[in-house]
């Protein structure tokens, strides 16, 4: 949206309308919607990596005896199995109502962009590539950066605009 602006010589001008909107969860006011969030996304994550092998492994057997049908061609995709898997789960899974994987509903969290709306399949499919890049090219260590944040974002938590956090109902009970 292009907003246009008055200013007090009457001249008028022009920008985009970018509206600054304040982080929703803020750690000082809501500590309870990030209590344990490290500890549970951890094992979250191993849980989706387990239903995305499972996932994988299936495909990879339909593209073995698609294989001997077409005489080898089949094979080709091998290397696309995973990826494709993967980004498609955390497409269709965060994409959902829930916004969270299986994993992720399991421990109760859910992701959210940094302003509090739902995640959507695009940027579920974006945040998984983010996540893969950054520990493949910066190392696993570039997760360490949720130890020092009070929101507890990893790297391409913050390049995608998203951020982890409890559930509503996990977060009531814990502060029950």
């Amino acid at each position: 949206m292009i907003r246009a602006d008055t200013n007090n010589d009457g001249h008028q001008s022009y920008s985009l309308g970018i509206d600054d909107k304040p982080h929703a969860y803020d750690p000082a006011t809501k500590p309870d919607y990030f209590e344990t969030v490290l500890r549970r996304r951890i094992f979250a994550f191993l849980i989706d990596v387990t239903i995305v092998l499972a996932l994988s492994t299936a495909l990879y057997v339909v593209i073995f005896f698609l294989g001997i049908v077409t005489l080898g061609l089949a094979w080709l995709l091998f290397g696309l199995v995973v990826p494709t898997v993967a980004l498609g789960y955390n497409a269709f899974t965060l994409g959902q109502p829930q916004s969270a994987t299986i994993g992720m509903r399991v421990m109760e969290l859910e992701m959210r962009t940094w302003y509090g709306a739902p995640c959507y399949p695009l940027l579920g499919a974006f945040h998984a590539l983010l996540f893969w890049i950054s520990v493949t090219v910066f190392t696993p260590f570039v997760l360490l950066l949720a130890l020092f944040n009070g929101r507890k974002r990893t790297l391409h938590d913050f390049f995608a605009g998203t951020i982890v956090v409890n559930t509503d109902s996990k977060a009531q009970a814990s502060h029950g």
